[in-house]
C-alpha cells in the first residue's frame, strides 16, 4: 500500500478579507485572492513542505448555487457546510493523486463516492508579479455519517509553480503541517473512509484512531477527549466526522510566540504546543509545535 500525502486543507470562511487579516496576524503570508469559475474564491497559505491551506469564500452566490445544482460537488458540499453549521471551519482534507479518474472509480467501487469528478482551471498571481494558470482534477469521497466533512483527491494537471518563493516564508516560522485533529462519536468508524482515501493503514482503539499519510499525521478523537490536550470544549451538536484542529510545524516556537504576542493574538501553552483558539477568519483551533 503506497500512502498518499495530504495536498491541502479546505477552510470555509465568511469573508476572504477577514481571513487574510486573521491569518496575517497569526504570522502567515497569504497569497492574492483567486477566483474559481464556479462562484467560490480563495486566498491560500502555501507552506514549504508542499502543502497549503485554502481559506474558501463564496464570491458569487448565484454562480455557486447554480454550479451546485448542476452537480458540482465542491460547491455543493461547501454550501451545505455553511448552511448546516452557519460557521467557519475545516470542511475537507485533500489527498494528492496522479490519477483522479482512477480514484473516482475506486471510490465508486467502495461505495464512498461523493459525486462526479470535477476538472477546472484558475489563474494564480505570483510573487514576481507574473501569473500562472493552475489546473486541477478532483475525485470526491464522502461518508454518509459525515454530513459536514468530506475528503477528495486532487490531481494537479497543470500544477502550481514548485518554487513559490516568498509565499512560503512566514513570520511565525511555520514550515508545514504536522497533524490534523478530527473528532467522531466512534473514531474507529472512520477507519475505512480514511484508509481508502490515503491508502494507508490506521492504528485504532475505542478512544482514538491514528493514521500516518505520506507527509502528515491524522488523529481522530472523541469529542470528550479533546479538552485535556487541546483545551477544546466538547460540542454536543457535532455528529459524524468533523475537523477540529490543525497543528503546524514551527522552526522556532519562541519566534512563533513573539509573532503572536506582537499581533495581540491570544494563545496558551499546552503539551509542548502553542494553541490559538478559533476566531473569525480562522475557523478551527491552530496549534504550533517544533
Amino acid at each position: 500500500m503506497s500512502r498518499r500525502p495530504i495536498d491541502h486543507l479546505v477552510l470555509p470562511v465568511a469573508e476572504l478579507s477577514r481571513a487574510r487579516a486573521r491569518l496575517s496576524a497569526l504570522g502567515f503570508t497569504v497569497a492574492a485572492d483567486a477566483l474559481h469559475p464556479f462562484g467560490t474564491a480563495n486566498a491560500c497559505v502555501f507552506l514549504a513542505d508542499g502543502t497549503y491551506l485554502e481559506p474558501l469564500a463564496i464570491a458569487n452566490r448565484r454562480n455557486a448555487s447554480a454550479a451546485a445544482k448542476r452537480g458540482n460537488v465542491f460547491t455543493g458540499r461547501d454550501i451545505a457546510f455553511r448552511r448546516s453549521r452557519n460557521r467557519e471551519g475545516l470542511s475537507a482534507l485533500v489527498a494528492a493523486t496522479d490519477d483522479a479518474a482512477h480514484d473516482h472509480k475506486r471510490f465508486e467501487g467502495l461505495n464512498l463516492s461523493g459525486g462526479d469528478m470535477l476538472e477546472f482551471s484558475r489563474a494564480m498571481s505570483l510573487p514576481d508579479g507574473g501569473e500562472a494558470l493552475a489546473s486541477f482534477r478532483l475525485a470526491f469521497a464522502a461518508d454518509p455519517d459525515a454530513a459536514d466533512f468530506f475528503l477528495f483527491c486532487c490531481q494537479r494537471i497543470n500544477p502550481l509553480p514548485a518554487d513559490r518563493g516568498e509565499l512560503e516564508l512566514h513570520a511565525n516560522t511555520v514550515t508545514g503541517l504536522s497533524e490534523i485533529i478530527l473528532s467522531a462519536p466512534e473514531p474507529v468508524a472512520a477507519v475505512p473512509f480514511l484508509e481508502a482515501v490515503f491508502e494507508a493503514a490506521a492504528e485504532s482503539s475505542e478512544e482514538a484512531v491514528r493514521l500516518e499519510t505520506a507527509n502528515v499525521g491524522i488523529r481522530v478523537l472523541r469529542e470528550k477527549d479533546l479538552r485535556a490536550e487541546f483545551a477544546l470544549e466538547p460540542d454536543p451538536k457535532l455528529g459524524g466526522l468533523n475537523g477540529r484542529a490543525v497543528i503546524f510545524k514551527s522552526a522556532d516556537l519562541a519566534v512563533t510566540e513573539i509573532t503572536l504576542a506582537a499581533n495581540d493574538v491570544a494563545f496558551i501553552r499546552r503539551e509542548g504546543r502553542v494553541l490559538v483558539a478559533a476566531a473569525p477568519g480562522q475557523g478551527v483551533l491552530f496549534g504550533f509545535e517544533e
